[in-house]
């Protein structure tokens, strides 16, 4: 399934964001792959289910400090950077996470001679005019990293849709959410997304390290079809199988939820959030060609997981497509 590249066992891998929800699927299919992995995490404690996978350690650093970078990718033959967070809990932090981190990558990369780095990155990601704060930060955070060739680092970022598969905060939350309501008043009920199977961009990830074609190369990550927001909820509620009504918002009244939610506990949903979803999270592109992969529909991967975490009252809350180390 995986290329496999002479003295696999031999090359490191370095994960940063491998505490997240596409982190720990990554991380296992590294090893499945014959890769040693290493994942810099500032809260190891996060990492218990991949510190009893074979070939994986797990060092617990802070990521932001360049010091730490230089030490700890040290020996590694590539790096792929997950990290990312959908909203700031201070000031400064998609400019910290988002842009400087691949910054400090590229330097650290520099230093220990590694020529390879992927980046997830974010459907409409763009340095100009996007709608909101976090795109703008991850489309810098893009450019800044491309910067490497320029150092004769081989760069490939990934610009997926919203991400789905077990563990993931798309379909899990809609459940945990409705299984304490009736009435779900929903806010930009006409978004647009393209959910896209984490194995499918776990594969991709994969493929990319040995693929030289993909260096330099952005790739949009989209699954097979398309749902409004509203959409994907009723999907939730049909597959639980519970009777629940969802209470499609206008635009007004679902700025003004954002900007009441922006203070509330965890912030469910904030101002930014609202703004980033009002581009929709579709392509143009088909999904790349390259890597020889059928797009999973949601149909028939979520209702597996869903049905099996509802069956057993679990609710857990997950990252959505990207490992937090803030």
């Amino acid at each position: 399934m995986y290329p496999k590249v002479s003295a696999t066992h031999n090359k490191i891998i370095a994960v940063l964001g491998g505490s997240g929800f596409v982190g720990q699927h990554l991380v296992r299919t590294l090893v499945e792959a014959g890769y040693q992995v290493r994942v810099l995490a500032r809260h190891r404690e996060r990492c218990r289910e991949l510190l009893v996978l074979p070939r994986v350690s797990v060092i617990d650093t802070n990521i932001m400090t360049l010091s730490n970078l230089h030490k700890h990718l040290a020996g590694c033959s590539a790096v792929i950077n997950l990290v990312a967070v959908l909203n700031e809990n201070k000031k400064g932090v998609f400019q910290r996470l988002h842009v400087d981190l691949p910054q400090m990558i590229i330097d650290a990369c520099v230093i220990n001679k590694i020529d390879r780095v992927i980046h997830m990155s974010a459907l409409n990601a763009y340095s100009g005019k996007a709608p909101s704060r976090y795109l703008t930060s991850k489309g810098k955070g893009e450019d800044t990293i491309h910067t490497g060739a320029d150092d004769g680092i081989n760069v490939t970022t990934l610009r997926p849709s919203v991400i789905f598969g077990p563990g993931d905060n798309l379909f899990n939350r809609f459940s945990s959410l409705l299984k304490f309501v009736t009435h779900l008043p929903l806010a930009c009920p006409n978004a647009r997304f393209a959910p896209v199977y984490v194995n499918d961009v776990v594969d991709v990830i994969v493929k990319s390290l040995s693929e030289k074609a993909t260096f330099g190369q952005r790739y949009d990550l989209c699954g097979p079809r398309v749902y409004t927001l509203q959409q994907l909820v009723e999907f939730t509620i049909k597959t639980l199988g519970i009777n629940r009504k969802v209470i499609p918002l206008g635009n007004g009244t679902s700025k003004l939820m954002a900007r009441i939610l922006s203070i509330a506990p965890g912030k469910p949903l904030t101002y930014d959030n609202y703004l980033s979803m009002q581009i929709d999270s579709v392509s143009n592109e088909k999904f790349p060609t390259i890597f020889n992969i059928t797009p999973q529909p949601m149909e028939a991967i979520v209702p597996r997981y869903l049905m099996n975490q509802n069956q057993r009252g679990q609710f857990d809350r997950f990252r959505l497509y990207a490992g937090r180390d803030d």
